[in-house]
């Protein structure tokens, strides 16, 4: 379906950003946005359904294990598909967690998305 909207839509500057980390469908209470997510898009799919009509993508995080690596995301694993699409553009960081504060957040976000690249074929 996305496909075919894009398609009808047809302009140069209207396309698609994802965004790692924003695949919830229903929130566990809708009235508080940091209830949690009760129900989830699958995030590879969602990233490979929109990555063909990407302007930008968005590299969101929330928190970290030991290795550095994001908890919910491999990164490793988006990054290809971010890859295989053909994108060569800017990718956006960003930190939602509450582990680490935002500056520190986005650098770990920011050291994951280097580390990741370099395991991408």
């Amino acid at each position: 379906m996305l496909a075919e909207v894009m398609t009808k839509v047809n302009m140069p500057n209207c396309g698609t950003l994802p965004d790692f980390g924003n695949f919830c469908i229903r929130k566990n209470d809708p009235k508080d946005w940091t209830s949690g997510c009760a129900e989830m898009y699958d995030i590879y799919q969602g990233i490979e359904e929109l990555m063909p009509h990407a302007l930008a993508v968005s590299a969101k995080s929330h928190d970290f294990d030991e290795n550095g690596n994001e908890t919910e995301i491999d990164y490793t694993r988006v990054l290809q598909t971010v890859k295989d699409a053909g994108y060569t553009g800017f990718i956006g960081v960003e930190y939602e967690g509450s582990e680490l504060g935002e500056e520190e957040g986005i650098i770990a976000t920011k050291n994951l998305l280097i580390k990741a690249s370099k395991e991408v074929n």
